[in-house]
């Protein structure tokens, strides 16, 4: 779908500048931003997405953050913009975050980063919530498996780095179904002090204790949420392939 762009000065007037230094900056706050993506070489926004901060429609909102489509040259990327009231003084460690899982690749691109915004790869596609529910009329058991399968290595290659995502219970918001790829996204949250549970999160959240979980059954019939269980245990034991390979047997996948 063609998208339609209007220039970054425009987001000095309102209602976008009220996107742009979410959810009260002030004017000074608001040119300085708009210095700092001319440095990045931004040159237009689209006001595009799910979520809708007043009557604009964005590609997503978080507590770190709010996610516009803009265009740097001639490339649609996505701008991660670091909110007023954000804890976090800047982007620096979120785009750390985001380089490491890209090491495996993992997650959008990283592209640019600075004091107040993060560019990196739009990756155009469906929220899992929504991409199963257009699913559940085809009952394409062989896209779902494929999709799940996808999601389950990514989480392995970050559990083997020994990186945690940390909302991965709350798959709704952070797999991206593209028409290419799959994608996890949203690495706010994330850790590499903690113990690793992507693998766990994930499989729990597609196969046990969500709505998601019914939604999935309908689709394809699984093994006993025990036989899942044991497979979650051994592997937790051990993050080993051979643990890991076991699991997705048990998921039928």
């Amino acid at each position: 779908m063609a998208h339609s762009f209007i220039s970054i000065k425009k987001l000095a007037e309102k209602p976008y500048s009220n996107v742009l230094g979410y959810p009260n900056a002030t004017n000074r706050q608001i040119k300085s931003r708009i210095n700092e993506l001319e440095k990045l070489k931004i040159k237009s926004v689209c006001f595009t997405g799910p979520t809708k901060i007043g009557n604009l429609e964005i590609l997503g909102k978080g507590y770190v953050g709010v996610v516009v489509l803009v265009k740097r040259g001639n490339k649609e990327v996505a701008l991660k913009i670091r909110r007023i009231d954000s804890q976090r003084k800047n982007m620096k460690n979120e785009s750390v975050l985001l380089k490491l899982v890209n090491s495996v690749n993992v997650g959008p691109k990283i592209i640019d980063v600075s004091k107040n915004f993060l560019v990196m790869e739009y990756l155009e596609g469906e929220k899992f919530s929504d991409w199963i529910e257009m699913l559940k009329g085809t009952g394409s058991v062989k896209q779902l498996k494929s999709t799940i399968k996808s999601t389950l290595e990514d989480c392995y290659r970050l559990d083997q780095i020994g990186f945690d995502h940390g909302e991965l219970s709350n798959i709704s918001k952070h797999v991206i179904v593209g028409k290419t790829k799959v994608s996890l996204i949203d690495f706010e949250s994330s850790s590499t002090k903690r113990r690793p549970s992507n693998v766990t999160s994930i499989t729990q959240a597609f196969f046990i204790g969500s709505g998601i979980a019914k939604q999935s059954q309908k689709i394809y019939k699984n093994s006993s949420k025990e036989k899942i269980i044991d497979a979650l245990k051994s592997y937790k034991l051990e993050k080993t392939r051979e643990n890991f390979e076991n699991l997705l047997k048990i998921l039928k996948l």
